[in-house]
């Protein structure tokens, strides 16, 4: 897929807590070819302490309006940073970088059980999992979402999430949906799934992955592996797989969990 080095302008940013900010970019032109696991490599501008770009989970496309949504999270110089960015201003993104999620395919779709997807993602690891659901949904398949967050105060974008598939809660200090994390979610006692696909921390992708394998369901994991160049080029994201060492910008960022030494 043919990478692009674009000014996009910031058609709002929307505020969702005090550190998390919805940024919907847009261009004069109609926005490149994307998949739902891709990711952008975003310039850090006016931060002299900023040398390289960020990494950022392309969180929908929204084609009617022309518009790339980023879901960013202020953790950093850069990306808070990103999180002041307003209406109007520019914002210079390479794109679209990395391999997305597997889209079962219409044959797939006729001659195997492959129908209920669950998309499991914790904290801004969530992002990727609003347009693949949407893809699904688009497909005729049938999404169901698990989100996991610290606190009811830290659930980003419920309102999207509940347009595509049902939606199931976990936070840790039970303010919202069930206590724990999302591998306690009684839901995966209740319910069976032909296919995973998770995003969000490490441990618990490993949790997810685990579960997974338990039960014999295919799964697929986004991982979120330091990526400074996004072009494969500087090794800093590797990953050690069944296929020894890949580059998770280039090999990835999504993988099938059975290539991960997890």
């Amino acid at each position: 897929m043919k990478k692009y080095c674009l000014n996009l302008r910031v058609a709002s940013a929307e505020h969702l807590t005090d550190h998390h900010v919805l940024l919907k970019l847009t261009n004069d032109d109609a926005l490149p070819e994307m998949c739902p696991g891709q990711f952008v490599e975003v310039r850090i501008d006016h931060s002299p302490s900023t040398f390289l770009r960020r990494p950022i989970s392309i969180n929908f496309v929204d084609l009617k309006r022309n518009e790339l949504w980023l879901l960013v999270a202020a953790i950093g110089e850069g990306t808070r940073q990103l999180y002041q960015l307003k209406r109007g201003d520019t914002v210079n993104c390479l794109l679209p970088l990395g391999n997305g999620f597997t889209m079962p395919s219409a044959h797939d779709h006729a001659e195997s059980p492959v129908r209920k997807v669950l998309l499991v993602g914790g904290g801004v690891g969530v992002a990727p999992l609003l347009w693949q659901g949407q893809k699904l949904k688009d497909s005729g398949f049938e999404p169901a979402f698990l989100l996991g967050a610290r606190s009811a105060k830290d659930l980003l974008e419920l309102e999207f999430f509940k347009k595509v598939g049902p939606v199931y809660i976990t936070t840790e200090d039970d303010s919202a949906g069930e206590k724990g994390f999302v591998t306690n979610h009684t839901i995966l006692q209740r319910e069976q799934f032909d296919l995973i696909q998770t995003c969000g921390p490490k441990p618990m992708m490993k949790a997810v992955a685990a579960y997974a394998r338990e039960k014999q369901t295919a799964c697929e994991a986004s991982l979120e592996n330091m990526m400074a160049c996004g072009l494969g080029a500087c090794l800093c994201c590797v990953e050690k797989t069944t296929e020894g060492n890949l580059r998770v910008c280039q090999d990835g960022p999504v993988f099938n969990i059975n290539k991960l030494l997890w």
